[in-house]
């Protein structure tokens, strides 16, 4: 099969310190979980509990353009609110464990999905706390409005393009819960009104692309037709980012004759989380995490509640083998900083890391050498170098950097180009 990618740019990025993604290990049940409040895109929520009261695990505990679910049975022992490093006001109510859990190990009841209609699935998405789990945060029905502008997309696209080792939870989730995900792209089309499918799969996953079909192929002789394809894409990082993919997806479109329309672009947690609502009357309550770095004594893909505090996760991968120099969520090309260890796992968190001080020279800032490593790799073609010498001087407005990092990664004066672009885009 044919690999289409971006034309300029972009990088193969390896990590040694980022955990295998052959499996998974389901994390321990936290003994106080933080559960947020908001998360990220999903706007302010109103609690409809109160410190002392005895909830249960699904329970509705906030109200709002995100519904939150305690994730965890027990006693809200307080109400907390702090500043995370991007200087954001996040509040949670903080829950001590105890009581029986509601759906943890029971049987789960199976709920039929096909004769409802689209405005049906999205409530139920919404009631259950669904949002996109990959970037935003922002709720599943507004993303379904923003990326159609208006109009019903006519294509879904599931993308499961692995360009940076720390997807590895992502890359778990396919292969563990892959018939959650191929169902869930079904019922993610019918919201949406769409008349095709696209799994976009990494070149070096073209089996477990193949595998995705087939079990889409078994659902729908019971589903009613629907076209869906498998393209296959290149593994040079920022392949994933909404923009590169869609320039591979209109390279495949005109190469095969095929219209694929607007596209909505979709993610495997979010699509497993929309399964979870509709098919298993399931909120949001855990997600995969990849954990690791090189201060992390066993990296490894871990099933975490949302709430869990990331000090905990670390402790349970064998906890620290030296003094963190640099703790964050994400991958180290766009990750957000750690303030406290006490930060929870949130909806959107896909991974964790934590750094030693023999890597400390990887964060120390020198003089720009005027190399053009930057600009080699910029996909979309700018110099980052000029322009991080303009922040302060010129409007950045119009500079169209997304924040991908790669300029970051290549510089050998460890300047903070992308972060600083991208910093004074969002001031502007």
């Amino acid at each position: 099969m044919k690999v289409y990618s971006f034309p300029r740019g972009g990088l193969s990025y390896e990590d040694h310190t980022a955990p295998r993604r052959d499996s998974s290990v389901v994390a321990y049940l936290p003994a106080v979980s933080v559960v947020p409040l908001v998360h990220c895109g999903g706007g302010r929520v109103q609690p409809v509990v109160s410190v002392g009261d005895t909830v249960k695990e699904g329970m509705l505990i906030g109200w709002g353009q995100v519904n939150v679910h305690a994730t965890v049975p027990g006693k809200v022992i307080r109400r907390v609110s702090w500043r995370n490093a991007c200087d954001q006001e996040i509040e949670a109510l903080v829950i001590r464990m105890g009581g029986t859990f509601e759906k943890l190990g029971k049987r789960e009841e199976i709920f039929p999905w096909e004769g409802l209609s689209s405005h049906e699935l999205r409530r139920i998405a919404s009631d259950y706390g669904v949002v996109e789990m990959e970037g935003s945060g922002r709720p599943l029905a507004d993303l379904l409005a923003l990326r159609s502008g208006g109009k019903e997309p006519r294509s879904l696209v599931v993308r499961c393009v692995f360009d940076d080792p720390w997807l590895a939870a992502d890359y778990a989730l396919c292969r563990e819960r892959s018939t959650a995900v191929a169902e869930g792209s079904l019922i993610a089309a019918k919201m949406a009104g769409v008349r095709r499918i696209v799994f976009a799969f990494s070149h070096r996953e073209q089996e477990l692309g193949e595998l995705f079909l087939q079990e889409i192929g078994g659902m729908l002789t019971e589903g009613g037709p629907i076209p869906v394809s498998l393209v296959l894409t290149g593994a040079r990082y920022p392949q994933r980012n909404c923009r590169e993919l869609e320039i591979a997806l209109r390279n495949y479109e005109r190469r095969e004759m095929a219209s694929l329309g607007s596209l909505l672009i979709l993610g495997p947690a979010t699509l497993a989380a929309i399964y979870d609502a509709v098919r298993l009357r399931k909120p949001v309550l855990d997600r995969y995490i990849a954990v690791g770095g090189s201060a992390i004594k066993n990296p490894q893909v871990m099933r975490a509640r949302i709430g869990t505090r990331i000090g905990d996760i670390f402790a349970e991968c064998g906890g620290f083998v030296g003094k963190p120099r640099r703790t964050a969520w994400g991958s180290p090309l766009q990750g957000r900083i750690v303030a406290d260890l006490d930060e929870p796992v949130l909806k959107t968190t896909y991974a964790a890391f934590a750094m030693l001080d023999s890597r400390a020279g990887f964060f120390t800032t020198r003089n720009c050498i005027g190399c053009g490593e930057c600009r080699a790799v910029c996909p979309v073609g700018l110099d980052p170098e000029e322009l991080y010498k303009r922040i302060g001087r010129d409007s950045p407005e119009g500079w169209g950097c997304h924040g991908c990092g790669c300029c970051e990664l290549v510089c050998p004066s460890r300047l903070p180009l992308a972060t600083a672009i991208c910093s004074a885009q969002g001031a502007s």
